[in-house]
């Protein structure tokens, strides 16, 4: 088991993490989400004793995180750490070198990353001649080559076309079911829905939710609801009782019902404005859940 306990850390008087935690098994893929400057990069580094964190471990297989230990995991920062003059398959076997395989074995797995990420032909150029989404397959068969017992992926579809990302998305899946867990951030929550066995939400600092796509969803059942008025003014929800506006867009509304708010009362409100040709609760995504979990409280949610 990967474990990131109650990690804290401050810069100065900015506190980036507040008793971040979760827990990624063998063999599953979570996905760690959150807005700009929510901390995942923090944690990340952390993980990588590239940040000391003021309190709080992370530990694999029960122990914490070491030099040697940390020698087994697959590492892909954000910023990319590639020698933009060196070609593709030294790279790749420089990289495999350092976590201490051999020159035959490196040559051996680097001509096999290279390979299964598409990078085949290039493998003789500088990556500096690359594309973006090309270096980025560069980074990623680095933290691979070693066969790693951990990946630890920060923004790896970042640059990638959709061709990209599923050879990504592949290669990654790969790992998982040979039992190595996989931890990625990304803003491109339509793929971390499709590819993870759980996710975490960071906001302020803060784990705000955890668990699978399916479980957030249930904590947020019977709480959004889908009307369609083709022919509907806007905003015509607006001044229900207990209701907010998700989203409008065409006469395709998604409504947030408060506690004790009256579905009916939104219906009435509905066929005054037009014809309601769909009107029905909606199971929410993703993007949805993540909204709602990193907006801001209001000064009235924080004194309830």
């Amino acid at each position: 088991m990967l474990e990131f306990d109650g990690l804290h850390k401050s810069f100065g008087d900015i506190r980036v993490l507040d008793g971040v935690g979760f827990t990624v098994a063998p063999g599953s893929m979570f996905g760690f989400c959150g807005s700009n400057g929510a901390g995942k990069t923090t944690t990340m580094r952390i993980a990588m004793g590239l940040v000391r964190p003021d309190a709080g471990e992370v530990r694999w297989q029960g122990q914490p995180l070491d030099q040697a230990t940390r020698r087994r995991v697959g590492y892909m920062p954000e910023e990319r750490g590639l020698y933009p003059k060196m070609k593709v398959g030294e790279q790749v076997t420089y990289f495999a070198r350092l976590h201490g395989l051999d020159s035959a074995a490196a040559t051996k797995a680097s001509d096999e990353w290279v390979e299964r990420l598409g990078l085949g032909a290039r493998r003789a150029d500088a990556v500096e001649k690359l594309s973006l989404g090309n270096q980025q397959r560069v980074q990623l068969a680095a933290a691979l080559v070693t066969r790693p017992e951990v990946l630890i992926l920060d923004e790896p579809f970042s640059g990638l076309d959709p061709i990209g990302v599923d050879s990504l998305a592949e290669a990654l899946l790969g790992q998982a079911r040979e039992g190595v867990p996989v931890v990625f951030s990304s803003h491109q929550l339509d793929l971390v829905e499709r590819l993870c066995d759980s996710v975490g939400i960071l906001a302020r600092g803060r784990m705000v939710a955890t668990g699978t796509v399916d479980e957030l969803r249930s904590r947020e059942a019977g709480r959004l609801l889908r009307v369609l008025v083709p022919d509907a003014a806007p905003q015509w929800a607006a001044a229900v009782p207990g209701v907010r506006v998700v989203s409008e867009q065409a006469g395709d509304t998604i409504l947030e019902l408060a506690d004790g708010a009256d579905d009916q009362a939104v219906l009435a409100a509905a066929l005054r404005t037009g014809r309601v040709t769909h009107f029905g609760w909606q199971q929410p995504t993703l993007v949805e859940l993540f909204r709602g979990a990193v907006a801001v409280p209001t000064p009235q949610e924080v004194a309830a």
